[in-house]
């Protein structure tokens, strides 16, 4: 019934996961982590809001577009349930805005692989890599996935290793001509600090590294199983494969470099991971296996969630 239900591409199914990321949206910031908003404070959350529920559409048009994964629903099913796994990253507004425009930049980065308007497609990842750091400064990493989708796609052109260049000097063009004006050019350099905030009680924390450790492992098991399905397919295919999983590694270092207090960066690996899950299904022949494996999928993340809540 699940797999019938996700297994294709219905308006349905957007309308369902949006309206209970929606209600969960609310429920965790209400319900679990007792938030209060003024007016001002309010407005903000719904522009994040607003930010979270779009990138459903995003996702899934990068999956579509570029034939990532077959024409169903499942990978925005997963991507909401890791919201729910997670569901402390729903407070932190940075994640939400950073984890955004990567899925942007990423966006353009795949598209790549047509082998046209290459280089307007790199300067616009870069922008949005260089957007998202505004939020991480250590966001500014996934720099290194625009040059490693040039090297894929047309390393030859030395014209498209300097495009990167002309977008970060875009950015922060703009972006100190916007601080100048607001008279505040200072928040600039402060932002860009670069400094390693891990915080070690959040990884001694026996349930919060217990869950994260459970989850890239299990999304490191399943991301190579993926590939090992791809077998004979085309060099496109395999190329997109490997950008996504670049961008999962990435996300990782990323959560190790600011995993600060209300800091949860772990969310810019859902996409990656969802991806990674969705292949791992489709992959999946008998039906009823397919029927317990998307079953196991739903129940598990609400039974941690209600158990961390019973803890709690």
């Amino acid at each position: 019934m699940i797999s019938s239900f996700f297994g294709k591409t219905k308006p349905i199914n957007f309308i369902i996961l949006l309206a209970f990321s929606f209600i969960f949206y609310w429920a965790v910031h209400f319900l679990i982590f007792d938030r209060t908003y003024g007016p001002e404070q309010f407005l903000l959350q719904l522009v994040v809001l607003g930010a979270l529920l779009f990138a459903f559409f995003v996702l899934n048009f990068i999956v579509k577009r570029n034939k990532v994964t077959g024409p169903n629903s499942f990978t925005i099913l997963f991507f909401a349930l890791l919201l729910v796994v997670f569901p402390e990253t729903l407070v932190d507004n940075n994640a939400v805005f950073c984890s955004f425009f990567l899925l942007l930049a990423l966006r353009r980065l795949i598209s790549i692989r047509s082998l046209k308007n290459i280089k307007s497609k790199i300067f616009d990842a870069t922008l949005w890599v260089m957007v998202s750091s505004l939020f991480y400064d250590w966001a500014v990493l996934y720099l290194v996935l625009v040059f490693i989708a040039i090297y894929m796609y047309e390393p030859k052109n030395f014209r498209n290793w300097l495009v990167p260049v002309a977008g970060v000097f875009a950015v922060f063009m703009i972006a100190y001509c916007v601080l100048v004006l607001a008279n505040r050019p200072q928040l600039l350099s402060g932002h860009y600090t670069f400094h390693n905030s891990l915080n070690a009680a959040y990884f001694l924390d026996w349930g919060n590294s217990t869950k994260l450790l459970v989850y890239v492992l299990g999304i490191s098991i399943v991301g190579l199983l993926s590939f090992l399905k791809l077998g004979k397919a085309g060099m496109g295919k395999v190329a997109t494969m490997r950008l996504i999983a670049s961008t999962f590694v990435l996300g990782l270092v990323l959560k190790v470099l600011t995993a600060s207090t209300g800091a949860y960066p772990i969310m810019v690996t859902f996409f990656p991971a969802a991806v990674f899950l969705t292949k791992y299904v489709e992959s999946i022949r008998r039906p009823n296996i397919k029927e317990i494996v998307l079953m196991l999928a739903i129940f598990v993340p609400f039974m941690g969630f209600f158990v961390s809540l019973i803890v709690k």
